[in-house]
């Protein structure tokens, strides 16, 4: 086709081998479509050049195809990984994602960016900001019912809400049992700030384990670090400080667990012979940690999937009047990987 052409949604439809109808319902996602057909729709667009005006169409649709991500802590290797999994799901969908970052600290700027968004039309919102103590304050019904389609990421559930997230209890009880199944029986942990969620979720987890098979879970067994190597670092010296008996730490991130290793180095304690390391989040980087280190694999590039599919949902009920079920929360299954550092 002629380059100066225009090219028209029949255009579209005709090469993808489907109806005008169904290239509508792949853009726009008011109808469910097959995988296999939006994906030659979209072939279909970028082979012929086709770019809607997606201002015109979200005016006639109700719908600006567009969703915000209101994001914290991306300098950490978890919620980088996640967004990765949102831009997917979303250009598979027919969405552009907003990003909007926020610092830890921005409870004072949350209704401004909440009104920004209202304002800019965003069909849904993937709110990605840890709950770390009262953050989360301003979720109520009455604030919810002003605002588009909203799924909560890494805060615990509610049975008003959507969220979806990673299983943080599942993936510290596996860290823990595969401690003491290799015949270790003084574990301590090397938590990430308490004043977190997912910290204290991993926290509970570390504990209800070694309870059940009969072991100690006492305070000197714990020590708070702030997700960086060098808290890891600090933490496991002062561990060995508080608990020289010790014979295995759980560190609730690869990059604690890190500084863990360095600091097992300087004090001549041997990985894994002495002190197993177990760490949490199977960062790229883990397998190339001296020993090799074990870690709990989180699939954190589904959790941003999942999260943008379950968006989608809710738009498209709104967008029918079709008001969706509340409650729902999706948390994926996490997975250890074995390594040196465990000592098996």
């Amino acid at each position: 086709m002629s380059n100066h052409a225009r090219v028209t949604v029949k255009d579209v439809a005709r090469h993808a081998g489907v109806s005008p109808g169904t290239v509508s319902n792949a853009l726009s996602g008011k109808r469910p479509v097959s995988d296999e057909t939006r994906a030659r729709v979209l072939a279909a667009i970028e082979e012929l050049n086709y770019y809607p005006n997606l201002l015109a169409r979200g005016l006639v649709s109700r719908q600006s195809h567009t969703l915000a991500v209101v994001a914290s802590g991306l300098e950490y290797y978890g919620p980088s990984r996640t967004l990765m999994g949102m831009e997917e799901a979303a250009t598979q969908l027919g969405y552009s994602l907003l990003l909007d970052l926020l610092p830890l600290d921005a409870g004072n700027h949350i209704d401004d960016v909440l009104t920004t968004l209202t304002g800019r039309r965003v069909d849904g919102i993937v709110w990605a900001v840890h709950e770390i103590g009262g953050n989360h304050a301003w979720v109520t019904p009455e604030r919810l019912a002003q605002l588009p389609p909203i799924v909560f990421l890494a805060m615990e559930p509610r049975p008003d809400l959507d969220i979806v997230g990673a299983d943080n209890r599942g993936g510290a009880t596996l860290a823990t049992r595969h401690l003491i199944e290799t015949g270790r029986r003084q574990i301590g942990i090397i938590t990430g700030p308490l004043a977190w969620w997912e910290a204290r979720e991993r926290i509970v987890a570390w504990r209800a384990a070694l309870e059940e098979h009969g072991l100690a879970a006492g305070d000197a067994q714990l020590v708070e670090g702030d997700w960086s190597a060098a808290s890891g670092e600090q933490g496991l010296v002062r561990l060995l400080e508080q608990h020289p008996n010790l014979d295995a730490v759980f560190a609730s991130n690869d990059q604690m667990a890190l500084g863990a290793l360095r600091a097992a180095h300087t004090l001549g304690v041997r990985v894994p012979q002495d002190l197993a390391v177990v760490g949490y989040d199977n960062m790229p980087e883990a397998a190339y940690f001296l020993p090799a280190l074990t870690s709990v694999r989180q699939h954190l590039i589904d959790v941003g999937r999942l999260a943008v599919e379950r968006l989608h949902t809710l738009v498209a009920a709104r967008l029918n009047d079709v008001p969706p079920p509340t409650g729902y929360v999706q948390l994926t299954a996490p997975e250890l990987i074995v390594r040196e550092s465990s000592g098996t």
